[in-house]
């Protein structure tokens, strides 16, 4: 895409602007949709579930985002940038400070789709968080697909990302990469995409398309519960089978819970390869982070050029650890904060400053926290049974090794992201 001038900028803008406001008609090819689905679960000899039952239709929208086309060349910067910071001696002996013990073990692996989470204003995007293990990615490139253009100022733009026709390549390449990181053979024998009771989980179907995807390409793919783990004379084994690499989809990030000893020892012995791991989570997604992600000064002093270290400034919003000693101002201050926990996944336990209780802000002073600028999240208008109202919007990169493999949006109502919005869910992006 060519650099656009100011004045571009601003018009491009304000046409998204415009176009999330009051284009309502459906994008969502609904019989592509369901087509693809079809033909993604049958080639892989997998049952679908009904499309009709919220198991897949509450994770689609069927409309799309539009997003300035320098809004997204500004996140992608923005990602590049954080990854180089993140490589940078005094950044890692910082982050690796507040770590646990097994993030300082460095395999090589650099973390299989990262996360990066935006909210789009008039000052242009802002990141909200970065995530390791970031779902949702597979789902998006198949809603994606069955999209079709409407409203008349619109015919012109491009469907979505240009990313998505490379989409499974990519991805493959990704597991190839970090496999071989790691090891020296091509690549894994056997993969297994490993989460808690994975059949219960909210995007169960996205392992089962990741698991497609990979048997497709002649690699062997299983869908285990950490449970389903032993780990005996140096090798990892699930059923009789040795285990050989895992795509990790636990919120255990430090793989301290007891049930994950035996994945934890094999990734201490060096006898698996995991993407992502815990040094992965420790470096970019730990939200102490962000405190330093924020501080641009401190950043270009460490050695982060000073257009990277510039565009963090603008990009990420201000953060701070939260500490008892700053409690009056931290409660002065509330109403333009949003308090995380620093262990926290998936909008759990996070409140918005303007609706704390003092007895919730007393949980909070007494727990790990930080305490993030508050930075609303964009719009997009729904016309629902005729009846036109107003969600909110954020914007997510799906990336490998500071690379963008998809572009996709999350619309909602409510505190948090969510699924539970009539109308909103995954959206595709179509670039202004």
């Amino acid at each position: 895409m060519p650099e656009m001038t100011e004045s571009t900028q601003r018009t491009t803008a304000s046409t998204a602007d415009q176009l999330n406001r009051h284009c309502h008609c459906i994008t969502l090819d609904q019989e592509a949709l369901d087509a693809s689905l079809q033909g993604q679960f049958s080639s892989a000899g997998i049952e679908l579930p009904s499309l009709e039952t919220p198991a897949l239709s509450q994770f689609f929208s069927n409309t799309v985002v539009f997003v300035p086309g320098a809004d997204v060349l500004a996140m992608e910067s923005a990602v590049q940038a954080i990854e180089t910071a993140s490589k940078l001696p005094a950044y890692l002996q910082q982050v690796l400070s507040w770590a646990p013990d097994i993030a300082h073990v460095d395999l090589g692996p650099q973390g299989a789709f990262m996360g990066y989470d935006f909210h789009l204003g008039p000052e242009g995007p802002r990141l909200i968080e970065i995530n390791t293990n970031a779902g949702g990615a597979f789902l998006n490139a198949i809603l994606a697909r069955a999209q079709r253009r409407c409203c008349s100022s619109a015919q012109a733009l491009p469907t979505t990302s240009p990313t998505l026709d490379r989409f499974d390549d990519a991805v493959f390449a990704m597991f190839s990469r970090e496999w071989q990181y790691q090891r020296s053979t091509a690549m894994p024998e056997r993969i297994a995409i490993l989460d808690t009771a994975p059949e219960s989980q909210f995007l169960f179907a996205e392992f089962q398309l990741a698991q497609r995807l990979l048997t497709s390409r002649g690699v062997e793919a299983v869908i285990l519960d950490p449970g389903e783990l032993s780990y005996a004379n140096g090798a990892l084994n699930a059923g009789g089978q040795q285990i050989d690499m895992v795509y990790n989809r636990l919120v255990d990030f430090a793989l301290e819970d007891p049930q994950h000893s035996a994945l934890r020892q094999a990734y201490l012995d060096d006898a698996v390869v995991v993407t992502p791991n815990p040094r992965t989570h420790a470096v970019l997604a730990d939200k102490r982070n962000l405190t330093l992600l924020s501080a641009a000064q401190r950043l270009q002093e460490w050695g982060l050029d000073s257009q990277g270290a510039e565009l963090l400034e603008r990009v990420v919003p201000k953060t701070r650890l939260v500490s008892r000693d700053d409690a009056a101002d931290l409660w002065r201050d509330r109403r333009g904060l949003f308090f995380k926990p620093v262990a926290g996944h998936g909008s759990k336990g996070v409140y918005r400053g303007d609706k704390l209780t003092k007895r919730v802000f007393d949980n909070i002073l007494a727990g790990d926290y930080i305490a993030q600028e508050l930075v609303p999240a964009g719009e997009r208008s729904l016309k629902i049974d005729d009846v036109v109202t107003t969600a909110k919007v954020d914007i997510r990169l799906y990336t490998y090794a500071g690379k963008t493999l998809l572009t996709a949006a999350r619309i909602y109502q409510g505190q948090t992201t969510n699924f539970r919005t009539p109308g909103g869910g995954f959206a595709p992006i179509f670039q202004v």
